[in-house]
C-alpha cells in the first residue's frame, strides 16, 4: 500500500474489482496466484459449506449477546471470533496438520490407511475435523467428495488429501 495505491499479490486492487470472484480473491491472497475457474468453484463449494452455524453454535450465541449488551458490530465479531478456538474452528487446521503429517509419513506410495492410524494414535481420541455433535454422517460430506472427485478426474486437484481424509475416517 502506497498513497493513491492499493495493491495485493502484485495485482492492483482496481483491476481486480468486478474481475474476480470473492473465492478467487481469497485463494490469490492465501496462494498468491489466481485460481483456474475449476479451483475457484470447488473453494466456492467449500465455503459455501462452513457456512452452517445457526443461534445453537456458541460464537453465533456470544455474538448476539454482545449485541444486546450494547456492543458494536466489530466488537461482537471478535467475540464470535475469540469463542472458535481450538475446539470448534481451529479443528480444521489441527486436521490439516495431521493430514500434512500422514502425507509426509506415507510418502507417495505407502499405504494411507495403516499410515493414518499409526498417526492418530500419536495424538488424541478426538480427531480434529471429525464428528459432528448434531450429525452422524455430517451432510457436508458427501457433496463435497462428489465435487472433488470431479476435480480429481478433470486434473484440477491431486485429490491426495481427500484420499488422506479418506483414510483417515477409514
Amino acid at each position: 500500500i502506497h498513497p493513491g495505491t492499493i495493491g495485493v499479490r502484485g495485482y492492483p486492487i482496481e483491476q481486480l474489482i468486478g474481475r474476480i470472484s470473492f473465492p478467487q480473491m481469497i485463494w490469490l491472497m492465501l496462494r498468491g496466484d489466481l485460481p483456474s475457474a475449476d479451483q475457484a468453484s470447488l473453494l466456492e463449494a467449500a465455503l459455501v459449506a462452513s457456512v452452517d452455524h445457526g443461534p445453537h453454535a456458541p460464537s453465533i450465541a456470544i455474538s448476539r449477546m454482545s449485541v444486546t449488551c450494547g456492543l458494536p458490530l466489530n466488537g461482537a465479531m471478535a467475540s464470535a471470533i475469540n469463542v472458535l478456538d481450538d475446539v470448534h474452528g481451529g479443528a480444521g487446521q489441527q486436521c490439516m496438520e495431521i493430514y500434512y503429517e500422514i502425507d509426509r509419513e506415507a510418502g507417495a506410495y505407502g499405504d494411507l490407511v495403516a499410515t493414518a492410524g499409526t498417526v492418530l494414535e500419536r495424538h488424541a481420541r478426538i480427531v480434529p475435523g471429525f464428528g459432528h455433535r448434531f450429525h452422524p454422517v455430517d451432510p457436508r460430506v458427501e457433496p463435497l467428495f462428489a465435487l472433488v472427485d470431479k476435480a480429481v478426474a478433470q486434473g484440477t486437484v491431486s485429490g491426495r488429501f481427500a484420499a488422506i481424509g479418506r483414510a483417515v475416517e477409514t
